[in-house]
Formats: C-alpha cells, sequence, structure tokens
C-alpha cells in the first residue's frame, strides 16, 4: 500500500477500535502510540547507523550507564529493550498493559537533561488515559494490543522525503477533528487553510537564511509543519528553521511536540511552552537562570488560528507592551487581543497570517479603535474573505488576515475567496487551484474583477474603518436581464454580446459571421449551423493550432523532468517548478484559466508524487514489485483481513492490461459481450411469451422477468426427455412457438453456463499472467508504462482545454439565439390560438343543465364568446 491507502485502513480500523470513545479523546491514545513507537525505531536505527546488531539492543539496559548516557546524548532519551515498541510485538500473547505502564514511566526517568523542554511529559496523555481503553486490565490489554497490531506497519523511515509517518499522522489528526465537532477546533486547522498562510508566509521570507517561525495557539502544530515545509522549498537547509509553539491545553499541548519532533526537526529547533497566551506571554528564560538567558521572542513569521471569540480577561492589560499602542480587545471577544499577541512577536520585517471570525472585520466598540489603529499605524496587509463551512465545529465565516509589523505601501489588498471551493462531506473545501490563486493574488497584490482589489487607506477612512469585504469587492454574479424591445419585437441586444467580448477580442472578425448588424442595437443570428461556423473560423483554428504549438515539448519535458531523472528530482519542488512551466505557456494564449490548468496538473500530480517517493525510497526495482491486495471480510462475526489477489506497487494491473496485455482483454471482454447478448435474449423472449404459457410452464421467477433454470429444465425433461430429443423434436414446431423459444432458453442457459466458467478462468489467469508480467518488465516497458500512468492523461486532459472553450463558446451564443427567439407577439397568438381552440371543443360538449352554465361562464373567462 502507499501512504494514502496506508493512511486510510488505519483510520478505519482505528475509528471501529474507538468504540464508545470520543474520537477527540481516543486520537489522543493512538497517536501517542504512533509516537512511542517512532522513538523506539529512532533508537534502533541509530544502533544499527552506530554498527549494533540485533543483539547489541538486545542487550540495552538501564544498569549499562555508558550505553545509556551515549543514545540520550545524541537522541535525547533512552528505551530498554525491554520497554521496546517492537519488543512489545514480540511478545504475543505475553504482552500486558503493565508493559506499556512500565515502559512510559520509564521514558520519563530516562530523557536527557538538555532535551527536557521538547521530551519532558510528552506521553503523560498517552499514560493517564491508559485506564479509559477498557474496564480491567484484560480489556485494556485487549484494546492496545488492537493498536499495537494496527500501527506496527508504519514506516518510521524518512528518507528521500518518504514521509510515511508525518502524512499518516496529519491524516488521522483531519480524520478525528472530522469526527469530533466542535472539539476539533482546539487542535487542528485544516489542511488546505494551513497551505495558503504557508504559501504567502514562505514567499516572504524566502531570501532568508535562517528563519525563525512561532504560533501561539499551536494545537497539533500542523500550520507550524507546513509553514516549515513551504519555506524548505526556498532555503538549502531545512535545519536552519526554528519553531516556537505555545498551546494551553496539555494534551494538544503533547500532540505538537509530538508532530515536530517526528517530522525530523532537530530537538534544538523545537521551543515549545504550555501555557496561556494572553496571560503568560514570553520572553523565554530557563527558570534556573532568568537573568542569564533572557531572550525576549521576536520572530520572521507568526502563525494562528485562535479560537474563536473567546472570553478573555483585559483587566490590567493597559501597559501591556502588545496592547499598549492600539487598545484592549472587549471581555467577551479575544480575537484581537490574539491579533496583537502575534504582531507583538514580530521582527521589523516579520510577517504574519491569522485566522478570525468575519466580525473583527466591522464590529463596533473596542474593536473598532483596534482597526482605526492597525489601519492609521500601516500593518494590515491584506484581508483574505474564506468560504463558509471551511473549518471543522463551526460554519461561521473566517477571514485570513495577513499583517506586517512595516510596510512601504499603505494600502490594503482585500481579496474575496468564498466562492472557490468544492463540497466534500458536509463541509466546503479549497482546491489546490484556488489555494494558488489566492496565494499568487496575495503576493502579487492584484486587482481582478470580481475577486480582489487594492483599496486605499483614504476610502477605508471614509468607510470610517469598517473593512467588511461586500464594501470594497462586489463578487456577486449579475442576475440575468431581459431586454423588453427584444421580447417584444425579436432581435439580439449588442449589449448582451458585448458580454462575450474576450471571446471577440481573441477571434477577430468571428462576430461578424455570426451576428448580422443592421444599424440598429439589435442584430439577428446570421448562422444556421453555430458549432460549425465557429470551428470553420480562422482566427479560432489558429488559436487552437498556437495551443497546441505551446504545448507540443511539454510531454518530453515532463519525461525529463520526472521519469529520466527520477533519482534526483525534488518532490516537494517539482510541481511548483512544473506549474511555472505550464503558467508561462498559458500567459501566451487567451481564454485559458491557468488556474483550471493548474488543477489538472495538481489532481495528476498526487498520483504521481506518490510513486515518486517509492520509488526514490525502494529503487527502481519497486516498478516490478506487486503486493497482496487485502481487503476486509466477516468471519466469525468480526472482520478479518484477508488476500484477495494482488496489487501493482506502483504500476497499476489495469494499464498493463490495455497496454501490455490487449489481445488477452480483448478475447475476454468478447466473452462478456457475448454473455450480456444472452441476458437480453432472455428478455426478449420473456416479452414474446403469453400470459398463459409463463403461468401454466412455471419456468419465471415470481417477478416474471427471468427464467428459473431447474424449472426450464424440468419443462424440457416432462416433454422431450432430453435435450437432445427436444432439439431434434424442435425442428418440428412453428418458428415462435412456445416450445422451440423453451429450447432455445435451454441451449443459452448451457451456453451461459459455459461462458461463465471461461470468463472466470480467464479471469484469474489474466490477472495471474498480469502479475508475472509485472515482475518481467523490461526498463524500457517500465520507462513507457510510467508515461503512460504519470504524463499521458495529463496532456490528454490538458489537450481537451481548447474543445472545452469552444464549445463554451458555441453554448453561449446559443442562448442568447434561444432567448429572444420567441416574441410576445408570438406567444400572445399562440395563447388565442389555443383559447380558441379549447372554445371551439367546448361548444361541441353536452351534458345537463348547470354543467353546461359552467362550461359557459369558463368559455367567456377564455374570451372564446359565442364566436368561438
Amino acid at each position: 500500500m502507499n501512504k494514502q491507502q496506508l493512511a486510510s485502513k488505519i483510520w478505519e480500523s482505528a475509528n471501529r477500535m474507538r468504540s464508545k470513545i470520543e474520537a477527540n479523546e481516543y486520537k489522543d491514545y493512538i497517536l501517542g502510540f504512533i509516537f512511542y513507537k517512532y522513538l523506539s525505531d529512532t533508537e534502533i536505527r541509530y544502533v544499527y547507523e552506530q554498527g549494533g546488531t540485533y543483539n547489541d539492543i538486545k542487550t540495552l539496559s538501564e544498569d549499562n550507564i555508558d550505553t545509556v548516557r551515549n543514545i540520550q546524548k545524541n537522541i535525547g532519551y533512552f528505551i530498554a529493550y525491554d520497554n521496546l515498541f517492537s519488543t512489545w510485538v514480540e511478545k504475543g500473547k505475553d504482552f500486558n498493559v503493565s508493559n506499556v505502564r512500565d515502559a512510559l514511566s520509564a521514558f520519563s526517568r530516562l530523557i536527557n537533561s538538555s532535551h527536557k523542554k521538547v521530551f519532558d511529559r510528552i506521553l503523560d496523555t498517552l499514560q493517564t488515559g491508559l485506564s479509559k481503553l477498557g474496564d480491567s486490565s484484560s480489556s485494556q490489554t485487549k484494546s492496545i494490543s488492537d493498536l499495537i497490531q494496527l500501527i506496527k506497519v508504519i514506516p518510521m523511515d524518512g528518507r528521500q522525503g518518504y514521509d510515511v509517518l508525518g502524512f499518516i499522522y496529519e491524516y488521522l489528526i483531519s480524520q478525528f477533528a472530522a469526527n469530533a465537532g466542535k472539539k476539533a477546533g482546539e487542535f487542528y486547522t485544516p489542511h488546505e487553510v494551513s497551505l495558503l498562510m504557508s504559501e504567502i508566509i514562505a514567499d516572504h521570507v524566502k531570501d532568508r537564511t535562517e528563519i525563525e517561525i512561532y504560533d501561539p495557539t499551536s494545537g497539533s502544530g500542523s500550520l507550524l509543519i507546513n509553514i516549515g515545509k513551504a519555506v524548505a522549498k526556498h532555503i538549502t537547509s531545512k535545519d536552519t528553521i526554528k519553531y516556537y509553539a505555545q498551546e494551553l491545553k496539555e494534551n494538544t499541548f503533547n500532540l505538537t511536540r509530538m508532530n515536530l519532533v517526528m517530522r525530523g526537526i532537530l530537538p534544538d529547533n523545537i521551543v515549545t511552552r504550555n501555557g496561556d497566551t494572553l496571560e503568560d506571554d514570553w520572553p523565554y528564560f530557563e527558570d534556573s537562570d532568568p537573568i542569564g538567558t533572557y531572550k525576549p521572542l521576536f520572530v520572521d513569521a507568526v502563525v494562528s488560528n485562535p479560537p474563536y471569540s473567546q472570553p478573555w480577561d483585559p483587566k490590567n492589560k493597559e501597559t501591556d507592551a502588545r496592547f499598549a499602542m492600539f487598545g484592549l480587545a472587549p471581555r467577551t471577544k479575544a480575537d484581537f487581543a490574539f491579533l496583537l499577541h502575534d504582531l507583538y512577536h514580530l521582527k521589523p520585517d516579520g510577517i504574519m497570517t491569522i485566522v478570525l471570525p468575519h466580525g473583527v472585520l466591522f464590529r463596533g466598540g473596542e474593536e473598532a479603535t483596534i482597526r482605526k489603529n492597525l489601519i492609521e499605524h500601516n500593518h494590515i496587509d491584506a484581508i483574505i474573505g474564506l468560504p463558509s463551512n471551511i473549518f471543522f465545529g463551526t460554519g461561521i465565516p473566517t477571514i485570513i488576515m495577513v499583517l506586517k509589523k512595516n510596510r512601504t505601501d499603505n494600502h490594503v489588498l482585500i481579496i474575496d475567496a468564498s466562492k472557490g471551493f468544492a463540497k466534500v462531506g458536509k463541509n466546503n473545501v479549497l482546491r489546490a487551484s484556488d489555494i494558488k490563486r489566492i496565494a499568487d493574488t496575495a503576493i502579487n497584490r492584484e486587482d481582478v474583477e470580481k475577486f480582489s482589489r487594492v483599496v486605499s487607506q483614504e476610502e477605508i477612512r471614509q468607510n470610517e474603518y469598517n473593512l467588511n469585504i461586500p464594501r470594497y469587492v462586489d463578487s456577486s454574479e449579475p442576475g440575468e436581464t431581459w431586454d423588453i424591445y427584444s421580447t417584444m419585437f425579436g432581435g439580439i441586444p449588442k449589449s448582451e454580446i458585448d458580454l462575450l467580448v474576450d471571446y471577440w477580442q481573441t477571434f477577430r472578425g468571428l462576430r461578424e459571421v455570426l451576428f448580422t448588424d443592421n444599424g440598429t442595437p439589435f442584430s439577428e443570428l446570421a448562422v444556421e449551423d453555430v458549432e460549425n461556423a465557429i470551428r470553420a473560423n480562422e482566427e479560432v483554428i489558429a488559436w487552437q493550432c498556437k495551443y497546441i504549438e505551446l504545448f507540443s515539448n511539454f510531454a518530453q519535458l515532463l519525461k525529463y523532468d520526472l521519469i529520466d531523472n527520477w533519482e534526483t528530482v525534488n518532490i516537494n519542488k517539482a510541481e511548483s517548478a512544473i506549474s511555472d512551466a505550464l503558467f508561462e505557456r498559458l500567459e501566451q494564449i487567451a481564454l485559458v484559466d491557468k488556474y483550471n490548468a493548474y488543477q489538472i496538473l495538481d489532481d495528476e500530480w498526487e498520483k504521481t508524487a506518490v510513486d515518486l517517493e517509492i520509488l526514490q525510497t525502494e529503487g527502481f526495482a519497486a516498478t516490478r514489485k506487486v503486493n497482496p491486495n487485502l481487503v476486509l471480510k466477516k468471519q466469525g462475526g468480526t472482520d478479518q483481513e484477508i488476500q484477495d489477489g494482488w496489487i501493482g506497487r506502483i504500476i497499476p494491473f489495469e494499464l498493463i492490461q490495455s497496454t501490455l496485455l490487449k489481445s488477452e482483454i480483448f478475447v475476454l471482454k468478447q466473452k462478456e459481450e457475448d454473455l450480456a447478448e444472452i441476458q437480453e435474449t432472455y428478455k426478449e423472449i420473456i416479452d414474446l411469451l403469453s400470459l398463459e404459457d409463463m403461468e401454466s410452464s412455471g419456468i419465471l421467477n415470481d417477478a416474471k422477468d427471468a427464467f428459473v433454470t431447474a424449472q426450464v429444465g424440468k419443462w424440457i425433461k416432462e416433454q422431450f426427455g432430453s435435450m437432445s430429443k427436444a432439439k431434434k423434436a424442435m425442428l418440428s414446431y412453428y418458428e415462435d412457438s412456445f416450445e422451440r423459444r423453451i429450447v432455445q432458453v435451454q441451449e443459452l442457459i448451457d451456453k451461459e453456463k459455459i461462458l461463465k466458467k471461461q470468463i472466470k478462468d480467464e479471469t484469474i489467469a489474466l490477472h495471474l499472467k498480469t502479475k508475472i508480467t509485472i515482475e518481467e518488465l523490461t526498463d524500457t516497458q517500465v520507462i513507457q508504462l510510467l508515461e503512460e500512468k504519470w504524463i499521458a492523461p495529463l496532456m490528454t486532459t490538458l489537450n481537451k482545454i481548447p474543445d472545452t472553450i469552444i464549445k463554451d463558446l458555441v453554448s453561449q451564443v446559443r442562448v442568447l439565439a434561444d432567448k429572444y427567439a420567441t416574441t410576445y407577439a408570438d406567444i400572445s397568438g399562440k395563447i388565442i390560438e389555443t383559447k380558441s381552440s379549447l372554445s371551439a371543443l367546448i361548444n361541441e360538449l353536452i351534458g345537463e343543465e348547470y354543467a353546461m352554465k359552467g362550461l359557459e361562464e369558463f368559455k367567456s373567462l377564455l374570451g372564446g364568446g359565442d364566436n368561438a
């Protein structure tokens, strides 16, 4: 399984195993055990890297003081052999919950003094929660054993950026958040929002060699990690990034530390605090030496997603350096208190992004004062309105606010990104194209119609510092209008044709081909076949040819970057480089939305990136590997994992069959079509049978829509004795006789049985042949198959873009033509004609006195009168 499949499998199993335990609580246990496995595996790997053997690992003991100190010094802690995660697995049925309790207790004692800030009490949430995993020691042991078996397969090797562990950890956190309701906001920022904030920050700090980043409400730590990953794309070493985090809730604080440690961040680069951000601010100092270690915290970037509109205590905060210049947030809403805290901790050239409820843009009172001061001191750089229902646990509209300590530009960029998203389950989700569109607009500070606008400080003053997005950016779709003249007399308003100006500017002369100009404000459609007229236009053809030319070498570029150089390609930077090459081409041609094209790239890239990670971790031989296809099936009342055939490690079976095993697939498909044809023939015969024959013969099921095989055979035996005699006798019956049809049905049943067996046998044989074919692929074949898997689907979809744009133009022109094709006079005439016809019909009716009086009144209302 790749990391996505593995993460999904672990989540499904973990969600079943948690039973009645709340998702928000259960996450602490499974994530705690995953972290302990990471610690154990890291120590084992260190021993092997130092030339140790398995026997050396088995001798790891607290009694060996030199070994303990050596390991502590290098990885920050020590775990004896008896307490290793792998030892728990080896114990099998001898494992007991007491093994875990002993191990966690020992871990706390054996942390290196220089690593206390990182590891001290990091497993407390797990240790104190063991009792909640069962009512007794045996039930706790069973629950923990199940968890251990579930997560033991997670690889903990971060080579070549193959961050399976980090991916699974993030995936599990997101899934638990989706199931945790309102409590999700305590520990998780949706990955897509995190990526957006990261891209904006990374661009601002990309030219720095050493970077410090800070999250004062860190939750699971995902925001910090994503910023670190985004920044790392621009610098030579990720080890020059320092992470500061503060979190109030102890169990969530532990999540932050675990997440940072497991991403391979050096312990010296992790500085965390468990405390109330607003009440217990930095500066940082060691308790043992407050003066000598005093260090005020000012960083390159701050990122945060604080709890929304949380009460706080502003008492005695007037002189607090964080708030003194701007004002105090109201007691009932701490949103601006968190923002000002973040702003205070920026270096002079720093940047911050913060998620806040939409209300901070326009609420009055103390918040209006703070907004005014932030504007007048020129700190607000951008405001990004997000789609509603994008955060777990709340559907309220939210924004991202971007602020800087020092700005040379006093304008504020306002982006309304509320319309761009995909619906996934109950939530709205930013797509990759939405993230890139927003980030590019924010970084380049662009005015985009219906999307963004750079607003002057003076305009904001005129609006009394109200920053409500609709005041500055109108993203609403225009309502449909109807021209009164065209409605009455026909003709297409030129003003509505003008709305397609982008097409007319690109395809010069096409408008004149499609519409007549009679000197009035109205035109007529000049062609009968709109699509043919557009596609045959020389400008349209030239535009298509230019697009094809621009992408003529794109596939070769992808092959060189991704396949020819698979060993050295930087997976984290590759998509960005490819998107730059994509955008460079699209800048040279009109009408194509480059972000729609980017979404096509990203959809395919996700699969390609997973394959590249496997290749760079396992080598080229991974392309010839197959894995057991494990599925869950009910056995003995419980879900059991069993093997159902094989799947390709990288090369899909379907791809092998559609390229290298075409003849076998053709034969199999032909038999499947023959089988489908038999089913259709059954239906045709049933339609020809009389109801009497159906009832008397008893050869159909109760629904009378299928033959009962046993009953057909029984009827034949009763009539003829055997099928061979039935075939001979068939010649004496008429072609459409009941007897002849039933003999035909039996022949079809016999043929169907043979076909089904052949299809089953050949499907099994094809599956095994596919497995062997993958295992015996040549290097040349692998390269061709990787092109088919990674590049061909992308190019196919990109090459469809011009046709999609042309179809859209055809559709819009037809809509315009159809809109005014029927005038009011036409409709009125049809109404009069219909009324007259109905009145004439009424005149022909006869009935009793009062019914006729009713009809006369109805005729009068129709306007038919006596003359109809």
